[in-house]
Order: structure tokens, then C-alpha cells, then sequence
């Protein structure tokens, strides 16, 4: 269940988050859906002793990766369903805003790969948005992901039922997103390199006008609700 909008604290680096959860120092860490790798780059700042995998099948986005490297980041084009690296690799696993991208049909099997690579007693870093508040009503109106929010939230609940994984945490809170005006929310939103959301002018026009109300002199904040799952593999994991 998830808290009250009232209730979530306002987090601007969910790194802090990760930071609190988890103890950093000297990871390898693998990340699935790494898109532009944000957090992993500022983690590798803070803890220039872990090694970080980033993980993305986005060919536009994994070429500007490609294209900006960083000690101790290295990107390799796949999916969470098929993860080219052996047994036990890694401490930690990060899936960030991720998994509710898998296909629903392969949720479990993105899940039990995660377990694969990890070591007995590693830990699946889960952030996903939560389906509420003002940023969402926009959002949906093009691209509304109730229904694969909602298949990833039960395909941790069954990875959990499977005996591999404990899950040792749980945060909610929400998180500062700023447009500079509605040009900005289109290019961001509507119109990402990994998505084509068949936006025509009709639904260009309806889109700005549940925009526009939120913007003050052309800016528009909001806040995402997100929810924090922590996993981590059994020890006796079969």
C-alpha cells in the first residue's frame, strides 16, 4: 500500500536514498535500462572504487553513452531478459524507472536473469514511479502506464513467493521535475528516443492545455511519486 501524497518526504537526489539503503563502497554494480546512466556517473563520483555496468537496448541513447565515458562506467547493449555476463558479477543491481519498460511477458524472466548475475546475498534496487498526482494525469494522456506499473509492482511480489529474493526495504517518496516550458515537456515526455507515442496536433493541443495550468512564466514544476523496493538474494537461493 502506498502512502498518502502528504506523507512521502521530497527527495531531489534519489542517490541519498540508494546511499541510506545500501552501503556503496566497493560495489560492482550492474544497472538494467541505464538510459542516460545519471545516478551511476554521480555514485562512480562519490565512490570512485565501484565498477558500474550500465545495461540499455535504446541504440540513440546507448550511442551518447558510448560517446561520454566515465572511469569505472561501462555499457553494453541488452535487455534485462538476456544479460550477456556470467553467473554472480555483481553486488548490486539497479533498476531505475525500468522495469515497468520490460514487456510484461518477460518481467519474470528479466527478474530471475537479475538473480542470475548476482552473488548470494547481493541485492535488486527497484525504483519505479507511482501511477498518481498532477504529472501523471498529464503523462497519461499520451501515455498512460497504469497497467505496466501495476505488472511490475506484482512481478516483484511474485519473484518474492519464488524464494529467491527477501525484500529488506521499502521507501515512497516523490521527486522534483522541472520543465523549462511545454517545448521542453514535449521533447522530454512526448517524444523520447525509446518511445513513439503517435502524437498528432489533436493530441499535441489537448496535451498543452493540461500542461499550461501547472506553468508560471512559462515554468511548470511538479512532483513524481516514486516507490523504493530493496531485494536481496537468499543466501539459499535455488
Amino acid at each position: 500500500m502506498n502512502p498518502s501524497h502528504s506523507c512521502r518526504p521530497l527527495i531531489d537526489d534519489e542517490l541519498d536514498v540508494l546511499a541510506e539503503l545500501v552501503p556503496l563502497a566497493g560495489l560492482r554494480i550492474v544497472e538494467a535500462g541505464c538510459g542516460a546512466a545519471a545516478l551511476a556517473r554521480a555514485l562512480l563520483v562519490r565512490h570512485p572504487d565501484c565498477d558500474v555496468t550500465g545495461l540499455e537496448v535504446d541504440a540513440r541513447q546507448q550511442a551518447k553513452n558510448l560517446a561520454a565515458p566515465a572511469p569505472g562506467l561501462h555499457f553494453i547493449t541488452a535487455g534485462a531478459e538476456s544479460i550477456p555476463l556470467p553467473d554472480a558479477s555483481f553486488d548490486l543491481a539497479l533498476m531505475l524507472k525500468s522495469l515497468h519498460h520490460v514487456p510484461m511477458g518477460s518481467m519474470a524472466q528479466a527478474l530471475d536473469e537479475v538473480a542470475r548475475v548476482l552473488r548470494a546475498g547481493g541485492h535488486l534496487y527497484v525504483s519505479e514511479p507511482v501511477y498518481d498526482g498532477p504529472l501523471n494525469d498529464v503523462v497519461r494522456l499520451f501515455n498512460d502506464e497504469g497497467t505496466v506499473r501495476a505488472a511490475a509492482q506484482a512481478a516483484l511480489d511474485t519473484a518474492l513467493r519464488t524464494g529467491t529474493w527477501v525484500q529488506v526495504g521499502e521507501r515512497s517518496f516523490e521527486m522534483p521535475v522541472r520543465f523549462a516550458d511545454f517545448a521542453d515537456f514535449e521533447r522530454r515526455m512526448m517524444r523520447p528516443t525509446f518511445a513513439d507515442h503517435r502524437i498528432d496536433d489533436a493530441k499535441l493541443a489537448e496535451v498543452r492545455a493540461a500542461f499550461e495550468p501547472h506553468a508560471s512564466a512559462g515554468e511548470a514544476r511538479f512532483t513524481r511519486p516514486m516507490r523504493v523496493r530493496l531485494l536481496q538474494k537468499r543466501a539459499d537461493a535455488p
